[in-house]
């Protein structure tokens, strides 16, 4: 996909993955299985001319003339006799323009976290810079990423999340980029194995530099300094020029996004995600540990599939097994840096954010009426709201009527974050109200934010085993209710780091955090934590199936409790 205007529109060549989108979800998807035959055809009616619109919107002038316009119905709510109302379809526009926005619109508004630059006049410069440079994600990403949102809100998916709690300029580099995307891949790799479903790969990279703060002020020995708010914003050292917000930051995280989008579009598609080579995936620091031996044995069984798939001629060398789709999403926060870089399709009006192909906007910052929501609801990427043990079921209804009035399965996401302590009473009310209302809303867990404490000795971290907890929480909530646990945001590196206690082997103990503790801002889950993470999650889909588990726990040996 090529933006040959970046301040006008974006073109898109009719491809074949465009032929893929118009046929819509398979008729094998859990979603549409669980579904009364005649409901399943009129969903499937609904949904197919909906992916169609996407298409239209964003192949751009380049691609041609569109043959075909037939109107679309607005809705269809199908709703059998006797039970509550079921999700509603409804068929996207071939133009969807928001009444009343502007990708300026939100300077009206109240702007939560608010950074206030001591130049204006150089914020005006840098704004500008942006607006002439290229976008970072193109149309046909974007396209597909919706696409596969809208199958995993129907159940036939799950969204795998994650990356850093804050990237930084310091620490950038191939090596550590590399690892964030290959522990993912083996993530992944054993989610799609033991849970049998299609795994949507975000990380949360190239642009997740602003973090939120409690506080905009931070003082050490009665001093008192702007808070650090990312290395897109200001400096971590404590010192006045380094906390005072420099715009000319905004231009330097482009540059690094670029460089980090470059790295892994040529992992994703080089052949490094070739599925020929899962066993060169393992980090170098997890060869002998238990999560890198009960990964090695699913290697194993892999490369016999892959073996009985050559030896009766099914070519193993396709694209679906050497390549892999991998996504950019961060939290909609430093509001000039996103205006700047939000481009209009001149042939649909729609509006986009070339930032990244998906954003959130967090808990601190998703008030109807403040600025952020303002800006979110006007831009046509797929949205990801964070949703607290504060929230209300009508909280939620009313998030998901500004944001999604359409009812357009693959525009938004829940992602809850509500403490391991409170998941199993706050969020069933929740999903509940969602389920009965018939709304298209993908549900996700973050099981990291609601369980972060500082110890006596002052680290800020997180319990692995509150991870679990929480984790394991969500999947019973939407087994018991009937809906689909839709996926997981974790903040997790590929660096042999020490910054959240716990863990079902090789446990980080309080004393440990020490050793290397290197995060910029929260702490986040070591490779080893993550990937056993995986194996919780692929035995809770396991079990959701009526299988067998995918882990023997009564096994004794040196490799117990994780024996193949």
């Amino acid at each position: 996909a090529l933006f040959s205007d970046p301040t006008k529109a974006i073109h898109q060549p009719r491809t074949q993955a465009d032929s893929r989108v118009l046929k819509g979800p398979t008729t094998h998807s859990q979603g549409l299985r669980v579904m009364p035959r005649r409901q399943r055809s009129r969903v499937r009616a609904a949904l197919a001319p909906g992916l169609l619109a996407v298409v239209v919107g964003l192949r751009g002038p380049s691609a041609g003339p569109v043959r075909h316009r037939t109107p679309l119905p607005h809705r269809v709510t199908p709703t059998p006799r006797g039970a509550p109302p079921a999700l509603s379809m409804v068929a996207m526009q071939p133009e969807r323009v928001v009444a009343q926005w502007s990708p300026s619109s939100w300077r009206k508004f109240r702007v939560y976290q608010d950074v206030e630059y001591p130049n204006e006049r150089e914020l005006e410069r840098v704004e500008r810079e942006l607006e002439a440079c290229a976008p970072l994600v193109f149309a046909g990403e974007v396209r597909t990423l919706q696409e596969s949102l809208a199958k995993a809100t129907l159940g036939d998916g799950f969204v795998l999340m994650g990356g850093d709690c804050a990237e930084s300029f310091d620490e950038f580099s191939v090596n550590n980029v590399r690892d964030t995307f290959r522990v993912l891949l083996q993530m992944a790799l054993t989610m799609t194995y033991g849970g049998g479903q299609p795994i949507v790969k975000i990380g949360r990279m190239a642009g997740q530099f602003a973090k939120p703060r409690s506080s905009t002020t931070e003082t050490r020995d009665g001093v008192t300094l702007p808070a650090y708010r990312g290395d897109n914003i200001n400096a971590e050292p404590f010192d006045a020029m380094s906390r005072a917000p420099d715009p000319e930051r905004m231009l330097r995280a482009y540059n690094q996004c670029a460089q980090t989008l470059n790295i892994l579009r040529a992992f994703a598609v080089g052949g490094y995600s070739d599925i020929s080579r899962l066993h060169a995936w393992n980090l170098d620091f997890m060869e002998r540990t238990t999560e890198g031996s009960m990964y090695r044995s699913l290697a194993w069984k892999i490369d016999e599939s892959l073996r009985f798939m050559r030896a009766i001629g099914i070519d193993t060398t396709a694209s679906t097994l050497t390549q892999t789709p991998f996504y950019t999403a961060h939290e909609c926060l430093l509001l000039p840096y996103e205006q700047a870089l939000t481009r209009q399709d001149s042939t649909t009006g729609r509006w986009y954010d070339c930032s990244a192909h998906m954003l959130w906007v967090g808990e601190r910052t998703r008030q109807p009426g403040g600025a952020h929501f303002e800006f979110v609801r006007g831009i046509s990427n797929p949205l990801g709201v964070k949703i607290s043990d504060k929230a209300t079921p009508r909280d939620v209804l009313d998030i998901i009527d500004a944001l999604n009035p359409q009812n357009t399965p693959g525009r938004l996401a829940l992602i809850t974050r509500m403490g391991a302590e409170n998941i199993r009473e706050k969020l069933p009310p929740i999903v509940r109200a969602v389920r009965d209302a018939g709304k298209a809303a993908l549900f996700i867990s973050d099981p990291v934010h609601g369980n972060t404490f500082k110890t006596d000795s002052g680290y800020k971290t997180r319990s692995y085993d509150a991870i679990k907890e929480e984790l394991i929480g969500f999947f019973d909530v939407h087994a018991k209710l009937g809906t689909h646990a839709g996926g997981v945001h974790l903040e997790m590196t590929g660096q042999d780091v020490t910054e959240c206690i716990g863990g079902d082997v090789g446990r980080v103990a309080v004393d440990d955090l020490n050793q290397r503790y290197f995060t910029h801002c929260d702490p986040r889950l070591n490779g080893r934590q993550a990937l056993a993470l995986a194996f919780e999650m692929a035995e809770s889909m396991r079990e959701r199936q009526g299988l067998p588990r995918l882990v023997n726990p009564n096994a004794s040996g040196p490799k117990s409790p994780y024996i193949l």
